[in-house]
């Protein structure tokens, strides 16, 4: 049997054997409750800037109102120190309905999901490589709902891919997706009821 491994224990020894003072790291955010935590966590040791790139969000008011909070959340917390910066991606949600629509039928934690995490970490991975961040990370592994172990083999797998290290994480640990439910009220963050795509939306109306 294979021990699982302790991702957020990595995540601090990588952290602290960087070499060459404080590392940048590109973080990806998937919406502002979820990077708070995350945000919080990197901070103390890392120069953080938040990538917001989430093609999957099923329509531009949502996405452009998760954006907004993300953009509240930095500014409100950490303002001009420079600690926490802000990047935009492209809001191209034909790329991902590119391959999702054919994944329709498919329940939520699937497939299509394993191929959400890698386009948003590929974006990131790209990002974190043409601009020069030592690391690039993902807030995604914040959620009890999301498979740690499922998203950092993407993210190494781009590594390879991109040249770029990959900040392996699981921030759910250490309490802190909790963490990230004091930090949305504290700040009274937007917290949106389903992951971000139209076929998350649909399922979570067919069980209510």
């Amino acid at each position: 049997m294979s021990v699982k491994k302790n991702y957020d224990l990595i995540m601090q020894k990588m952290i602290k054997d960087h070499e060459g003072g404080r590392p940048k790291v590109l973080l990806h955010s998937c919406c502002g409750p979820c990077s708070t935590a995350c945000i919080e966590r990197l901070a103390e040791d890392c120069d953080v800037t938040v990538f917001y790139y989430n093609p999957n969000i099923d329509n531009e008011d949502e996405y452009k109102l998760r954006r907004d909070e993300q953009i509240r959340y930095i500014n409100e917390r950490y303002g001009p120190s420079g600690k926490v910066n802000y990047l935009e991606g492209r809001y191209d949600v034909e790329n991902f309905l590119a391959f999702a629509q054919s994944m329709a039928d498919l329940k939520e934690g699937g497939g299509r999901c394993s191929l959400c995490f890698e386009l948003r970490l590929r974006e990131t991975a790209s990002e974190a490589k043409e601009k020069n961040f030592d690391l690039f990370a993902t807030t995604l592994t914040v959620s009890p709902m999301k498979n740690a172990e499922i998203i950092n083999e993407i993210g190494i797998k781009l590594e390879k891919e991109y040249d770029v290290r990959f900040l392996v994480s699981d921030f759910k640990k250490r309490a802190g997706f909790q963490r990230s439910i004091e930090l949305s009220k504290e700040y009274g963050l937007y917290r949106q009821h389903y992951c971000g795509c139209s076929f998350s939306k649909a399922e979570i109306s067919d069980e209510t």
